[in-house]
């Protein structure tokens, strides 16, 4: 009989899943083509998570993070920053 612990897991966070979706969105051929992705936090992401992960984001060398109207955020990188 499997233990306990590997039979649940632990819950992931709004912050870690939130960072995933980021990354499998930034990570679109098509978005790494402009090097900018316009996104919105999720009704069931933490507005707190968000928050930190958009500041962990923006502290990165070469990223622009800009919060536009209606909640949405645009994250640029390489020469979307340079333009």
């Amino acid at each position: 009989m499997p233990s306990p612990a590997l039979t649940t897991s632990k819950p992931s966070s709004s912050y870690e899943s939130a960072g995933r979706r980021l990354q499998a969105l930034i990570a679109a051929p098509s978005v790494q083509k402009v090097q900018a992705i316009t996104v919105a936090r999720l009704d069931h992401e933490s507005p707190e998570d968000w928050q930190r992960l958009l500041d962990e984001i923006g502290e990165t060398s070469g990223v622009r993070v800009e919060t536009l109207e209606g909640g949405t955020v645009r994250i640029g990188w390489r020469e979307y920053c340079d333009a």
